[in-house]
């Protein structure tokens, strides 16, 4: 019975894996959103791996030679327990593949409307309450804080963010 199970790639190799995984004749996907990247004082947008460092790929872990898949350029292994691969619950490839839109991105809703007021909750910023302005990438979001007598941007993890009540 075919399943979806996790191979873990290089960094930044999961295209390159993707790519090598098909031409053995492996169906894999890599679930990808759109990132806001700032570089050199330019924002731009990319398409970014939903979840950097992995990918799925779909087999008969019983029919499959499945162990090819280890020496696959940009595979690094399978996420495996003890010798046997560990499959995917059902539904969850699905459910992310489901939303995608059309151009094949799952959309990756902000935690907050601009303008929102949120409070610090840990780091040296910690208690200090400002307005989110945009997710700087998965981990990270912008939000302004009034100091120093003007509003600067911050950039802080997403976990050390909550509404302001």
């Amino acid at each position: 019975m075919e399943r979806w199970y996790v191979a873990e790639t290089h960094p930044q190799a999961e295209a390159k894996a993707l790519a090598h995984l098909a031409r053995q004749g492996y169906a894999a996907y890599l679930p990808r959103y759109l990132k806001s990247r700032r570089h050199a004082r330019r924002t731009d947008t990319v398409k970014a791996p939903l979840f950097p460092g992995y990918l799925f790929v779909c087999m008969d872990v019983a029919k499959t030679r499945w162990r090819a898949i280890r020496s696959t350029i940009g595979i690094r292994h399978l996420i495996c327990e003890g010798e046997k691969p560990v499959p995917v619950p059902p539904g969850v490839v699905e459910d992310i593949r489901a939303q995608e839109d059309e151009r094949g991105l799952v959309p990756v809703a902000p935690p907050f409307r601009p303008g929102e007021e949120v409070r610090v909750t840990d780091g040296a910023l910690r208690d200090q309450v400002g307005w989110f302005q945009r997710v700087a990438d998965r981990e990270r979001v912008v939000i302004l804080l009034n100091l120093l007598g003007r509003q600067l941007p911050f950039t802080v993890p997403l976990g050390a963010v909550r509404a302001a009540f």
